[in-house]
C-alpha cells in the first residue's frame, strides 16, 4: 500500500471520527490559483479535512503550508508530504500559486495554535501579513475558511514551559487534554465554513504599506467575524 492510499484511509475515517462537512465548497475556482487562509488550531488536521474535501469533491489538490518542525518527524513527514504538505515559505507558496495551484495557509502558524482554551475562536495573526502581500504580489484571490469547533477538540493548559519552549526552539510543547482527558481528540462535529473569492486591491504592490495593511486588517475582520458568527 503506497503512502498516498494510507494518507486517504486515515483523513477518511478522521472525516467520519468528526462528522466532517464544508459550507461553501462551490467558492473554490474550478481553476486557476487561490490562497485559503485558515484559523489554526492545535490539532491542525483539521486543515487536511479540508484538503481532503476539495481532493475528493472538486478534484483538486491543495498545498498546504507547514512548519519546518514537521518534516523532522519520520513517517509524520512521508504523510504530511503525500498530502500535500510543503514546508511553508513565501518562495515556494509564489511558485505554486504562480502555477495555478490552490494553496492553504494558516498565518498565526504554532504560535495560533498553542493559544489556551481562554483564548479558542480567536484569531492571532494581527502582525502575520506575509499572506497578504502573497496575495497581492500574485494576484490570487483570497478564501477564507473558520473552523472553530477545531478549538474544542482539545483542551489547552495555560502553561510557561509552553511558551518558553515556543519562544527559545520555535517547538510545541503544549499541555493538553482530549477525550477524558487522554491524547485522543475529542469526537466534536468539524464544519468549514469558506467564504467567496476575495480579490486583491489592484494596481498594489507588496511594499505597499498603507494598501497591505488595510487589505490584511479587511481579511482578518471578515475571518475573526466568521469564527465568532459560526459558533
Amino acid at each position: 500500500m503506497n503512502i498516498i492510499n494510507v494518507a486517504d484511509k486515515f483523513m477518511a475515517r478522521v472525516a467520519s471520527y468528526h462528522d466532517h462537512s464544508v459550507e461553501g465548497l462551490a467558492n473554490i475556482p474550478a481553476s486557476g490559483p487561490a490562497l485559503i487562509v485558515v484559523n489554526h488550531s492545535l490539532a491542525t488536521y483539521d486543515s487536511g479535512l479540508l484538503a481532503a474535501a476539495v481532493r475528493s469533491k472538486l478534484g483538486r489538490n491543495v498545498h498546504l503550508l507547514g512548519d519546518r518542525y514537521m518534516f523532522k518527524i519520520p513517517v509524520f513527514r512521508d504523510l504530511a508530504a503525500a498530502y500535500g504538505f510543503v514546508e511553508g515559505s513565501q518562495k515556494n507558496a509564489e511558485k505554486l500559486l504562480r502555477n495555478g495551484e490552490l494553496v492553504l495557509v494558516a498565518p498565526g502558524g504554532m504560535r495560533e495554535a498553542l493559544r489556551s482554551s481562554s483564548q479558542k475562536y480567536q484569531l492571532n495573526i494581527s502582525d502575520r501579513k506575509g499572506f497578504a502581500k502573497l496575495a497581492v504580489r500574485t494576484g490570487s484571490p483570497v478564501i477564507l475558511s473558520a473552523c472553530p469547533a477545531a478549538d474544542d477538540l482539545y483542551h489547552v493548559v495555560p502553561n510557561p514551559m509552553t511558551d518558553w519552549v515556543y519562544k527559545r526552539y520555535r517547538l510545541a510543547a503544549p499541555v493538553a487534554f482530549g477525550a477524558y482527558g487522554t491524547i485522543v481528540p475529542k469526537p466534536v462535529k468539524l464544519v468549514h465554513y469558506l467564504s467567496e473569492p476575495i480579490a486583491p486591491p489592484e494596481n498594489c504592490t507588496d511594499d505597499n504599506v498603507e494598501e497591505i495593511n488595510s487589505f490584511h486588517a479587511m481579511l482578518e475582520r471578515r475571518l475573526q467575524a466568521m469564527l465568532t458568527a459560526s459558533k
